[in-house]
């Protein structure tokens, strides 16, 4: 007699996870449209502000190489919740913060904790049967995309109206009830992996030498959300000088483009149907062609268009991640944890590079030079798959 199929986790969980996921990646960039506003209040000069965001992105790029691979070796819900829990305290220093150095040493610590989400979308995987592998898990990263795209009008918004210490304040009070709610609504999950934390720690360095599927996905992503971040950094500069627009208009345009983590359920479903690959070539020739048409709405001063080319972008960029994520965990199932850390690790590096440039090319080349990087990126992403993914 057939066994009846596994339905997967419910839609509820589903949705926790993909909330959980939103509102901890929106920690990394609610800092971002406040800079200017940070910097003087804890005594930070503009050119120490700017490292403010690079302690965002240091702090969770050590997270996800220290942290996110004990996925495979501790319990999994307890993990999570340890490491929610760990934001709160963050969130509150930097919102008490009187000295810059104490603010940035709390945005590395934000930074670390906010790896959690990175616990969570493996959990997801292992909970899925995997003919709704894909599904599930583009389900859950399209909570990632919202609250990253969410995060900076949200914060402007908060900040205008109660000051920017607020924001913080206030998304403390958001992850102590989360991880409570995480802790009430996760499964147990006890990996059967043994051996202990340096040997997990030791394995990261080969998995890219050894995991060509590995290797090609971080090119992949890194070209694309190399080109997420250099626009949505772009973009709000360009509205506010040749459009004209003030802190909220740019916060109204950016949740246009939160309409491109619609993408992740399809991304998902195609992928479970094993057309990951083709997926991948669509979707960086769709992110390609979004820059010459962001160029266009800035050539002709068309906030419709440009809005277009940013969902087009938003859409590829999200898609690529979710053909990215169910590929690397189809590959082994014990090391999930490691295998997402350092695929995350990988692209996320490639956009704090993306970031550290875009102010300089933007002022050597203006926003034409930005558009150019964006289309050449993912062109030169299809080559290497070209050239050196034989499937």
């Amino acid at each position: 007699m057939d066994r009846p199929a596994d339905p997967g986790p419910p839609a509820s969980l589903v949705l926790l996870l993909a909330a959980s996921c939103g509102m901890l990646a929106a920690n990394i960039y609610y800092a971002q449209p406040l800079i200017g506003v940070i910097g003087p209040s804890v005594g930070l000069g503009p050119r120490a502000a700017s490292l403010i965001m690079t302690l965002f992105q240091l702090g969770y790029a050590a997270g996800l190489l220290l942290l996110v691979p004990l996925g495979d070796l501790l319990e999994n819900r307890l993990l999570a919740v340890l490491t929610v829990a760990l934001s709160v305290p963050a969130l509150l220093a930097a919102g008490l913060a009187r000295s810059g150095l104490f603010f940035l040493a709390a945005a590395a610590l934000i930074g670390v904790a906010s790896v959690a989400a990175q616990m969570l979308v493996p959990l997801a995987a292992h909970l899925a049967p995997d003919q709704k592998r894909g599904r599930v898990v583009g389900n859950v990263m399209s909570g990632l995309l919202v609250g990253i795209l969410l995060a900076r009008p949200v914060s402007s918004m908060i900040a205008s109206w109660f000051g920017w210490r607020a924001v913080f304040f206030v998304s403390a009070g958001m992850m102590a009830a989360l991880a409570a709610g995480l802790r009430l609504a996760l499964p147990r999950r006890q990996p059967a992996a043994a051996g202990h934390y340096l040997a997990i720690l030791r394995s990261l360095v080969a998995l890219p030498f050894n995991t060509p599927l590995l290797r090609h996905r971080i090119a992949y992503q890194s070209a694309a959300f190399g080109c997420f971040i250099t626009f949505w950094n772009a973009a709000p500069l360009l509205l506010a000088r040749q459009f004209h627009y003030s802190q909220r208009g740019i916060a109204v345009f950016a949740l246009v483009g939160a309409a491109g983590a619609l993408a992740a359920p399809v991304a998902g479903r195609l992928a479970d149907r094993e057309h990951g690959r083709a997926g991948t070539v669509v979707a960086l020739l769709l992110i390609a062609a979004s820059f010459p048409l962001a160029l266009l709405g800035a050539a002709t001063r068309s906030v419709v268009v440009l809005g277009a080319a940013g969902v087009v972008l938003d859409l590829a960029v999200q898609s690529n991640l979710v053909f990215g994520q169910r590929a690397i965990y189809a590959l082994a199932p014990a090391l999930r944890s490691r295998l997402n850390g350092v695929f995350m690790a990988g692209f996320f590096g490639a956009a704090a590079l993306a970031s550290a440039f875009t102010s300089l090319i933007l002022a050597q080349a203006g926003f034409a030079g930005i558009c150019g990087l964006g289309a050449a990126l993912p062109l030169l992403a299809l080559l290497y798959f070209g050239l050196c993914d034989r499937g």
